[in-house]
């Protein structure tokens, strides 16, 4: 079943059985578990799940109970697209021995930061090298989360976290966020996007045409997490918009690294005074409160300059694809 097919409609999606079930101990307003559910609501069909260990591996499958109604591998931090390359190659094996019939059997690898950005990074490098065929997606909550609120190469500047702590003379995190898409486009996929959870049927159309590629795809979802980001559990959506809204996380997708803007972000390039500005979206989270006082208001204007340069590249980047 193609997107053009399945309409992602609020009543399909509704219809359509959980395969990332309740009952799992992820905080109150977790964005990542919202994000797992209404990914294996954009499954096409028999489905393989391999995770890396993080926030969602944890809560999700606390021995001896598990949220996950399809085959579900757990692995090392490191090596998720490893596995994913492994399950994929033995699904060919299995199918030209005849164990396999006509059945197209999908895999997806699910990592946060860290366990893409950083540790994972190698291993996700070599199999999209090798072109094995699977479905990779980046939950990305900015941070070691479950393990401290350390701060990961996705972390962005300025954020406090335990090991990069705001104080009088380091206002937080001095290094700026690892432009993983960036070097995903550079390895030459088909299928590079990103996504967000408020844009639901953004995000499940962009699952979609991930499994649809015959070969390696990429998938950065944008993930609030109240607890690390010292924020109100209600607000993850509000932040999870207001991200694309402030365009510190644009929405697009590059098609054999032809790049567009998602319709959200279409509306602000078409419209930029509807662009929000970034402490709109820094406001409520804890772990950017030092930059709102008087002696940090220049960070934050780099900050804010910097996002408008990105904003603009993107932009280009999106008007000359399409020549």
């Amino acid at each position: 079943m193609s997107t053009q097919d399945w309409k992602f409609t609020a009543k399909d999606i509704a219809a359509k059985p959980n395969l990332f079930l309740s009952g799992h101990r992820a905080c109150a307003g977790c964005g990542p578990a919202t994000v797992l559910r209404l990914i294996m609501k954009a499954t096409r069909g028999p489905t393989i799940v391999t995770q890396a260990t993080g926030c969602m591996e944890i809560v999700g499958s606390i021995y001896p109970y598990t949220s996950w109604a399809l085959p579900w591998i757990h692995t090392a931090f490191e090596n998720a697209a490893a596995n994913a390359s492994g399950i994929e190659a033995a699904l060919k094996i299995m199918r030209k021995k005849g164990k396999i019939k006509d059945e197209h059997i999908d895999v997806i690898a699910l990592a946060g930061d860290g366990g893409t950005c950083d540790i994972g990074l190698q291993a996700l490098s070599g199999a999209v090298e090798r072109g094995h065929d699977f479905l990779f997606v980046l939950y990305d909550n900015e941070g070691y989360m479950n393990t401290g609120i350390q701060r990961s190469s996705s972390t962005p500047v300025g954020a406090a976290t335990t090991t990069s702590p705001a104080g009088t003379i380091i206002p937080g995190k001095l290094e700026k966020k690892k432009p993983i898409t960036e070097i995903m486009l550079a390895h030459g996929l088909e299928y590079v996007a990103t996504a967000t959870p408020y844009y639901w049927k953004d995000l499940l159309i962009k699952v979609r045409k991930g499994l649809e590629v015959e070969g390696p795809a990429f998938l950065h979802v944008f993930a609030p997490c109240p607890r690390g980001w010292r924020s109100e559990p209600c607000k993850t959506m509000e932040y999870s918009k207001l991200s694309v809204e402030s365009c510190v996380f644009p929405l697009w997708e590059a098609v054999h690294g032809n790049r567009q803007l998602s319709a959200p972000s279409k509306v602000i390039a078409l419209a930029p005074q509807k662009k929000k500005f970034l402490k709109d979206y820094l406001e409520g989270q804890g772990r950017f409160r030092h930059l709102f006082t008087p002696q940090n208001r220049p960070i934050l204007d780099e900050i804010q300059q910097s996002i408008d340069v990105r904003w603009q590249k993107l932009l280009q980047q999106c008007q000359l694809s399409q020549l």
